[in-house]
């Protein structure tokens, strides 16, 4: 769903779907699971209480459709929303999962179950022992320019590259990074858990030896 403003146009969204399908390392099957919460590309419109309107349409559409409850992963840095607007609205922490990724949950039910990550998230991690990998999803449409320019960069470092696409929600939690929709793997090691742009990725690389 969309948050349009009539000076101003689009200035924000949320993005949720059936907790089975959710494109993060998750087991959530029942609730109603929350990709993406974004508002303010304009000052004017932060801070006036459009996140908690959106929110409020989540779990509007969870309670209609008689799901368990509604769950979200966040994390504070880029290309995530962090806990603070969930606590604000009821939800609790259930699960972690590293580095300071957490697993938050609005119960309609107490008794209910809570979601969790997965728990193989480590052993994961053992698929992407040789070389570079990029794995990376078109549910999130902003990375593609960035990813480009690594793989670019990688090639001029002459490293091995692998990129995986990461084509459903099967694939996506299957990611060893509780992101799910993106992560890049240097010899088994996770050097970042989401999207950033070639100057970091050249940034990280140079402290690492290759």
């Amino acid at each position: 769903k969309a948050l349009i403003s009539q000076k101003g146009g689009y200035q924000g969204m949320i993005e949720y779907i059936p907790g089975e399908f959710a494109h993060r390392p998750v087991d959530a099957e029942g609730f109603l699971f929350i990709h993406c919460l974004f508002v303010g590309f304009k000052k004017e419109f932060k801070g006036k209480g459009y996140a908690t309107l959106l929110i409020d349409e989540c779990i509007k559409d969870a309670k209609n459709s008689k799901m368990s409850g509604v769950a979200v992963v966040t994390r504070k840095g880029s290309f995530m929303a962090d806990n603070k607007i969930f606590l604000k609205n009821g939800f609790q922490i259930v699960d972690n999962a590293k580095p300071d990724f957490e697993l938050l949950v609005l119960k309609f039910d107490k008794n209910t179950k809570n979601p969790g990550f997965k728990h193989n998230l480590n052993e994961k991690l053992n698929e992407y022992h040789n070389g570079l990998t990029i794995l990376r999803s078109t549910q999130c449409p902003y990375t593609e320019k960035n990813v480009n320019a690594i793989i670019e960069s990688a090639k001029n470092m002459k490293l091995k590259t692998r990129i995986i696409d990461l084509m459903d929600a099967q694939a996506a939690q299957s990611n060893p990074c509780a992101f799910g929709t993106f992560a890049i793997i240097y010899n088994g090691k996770i050097i970042s858990h989401h999207p950033i742009s070639n100057t970091r990725f050249e940034n990280i690389m140079s402290k690492i030896s290759i």
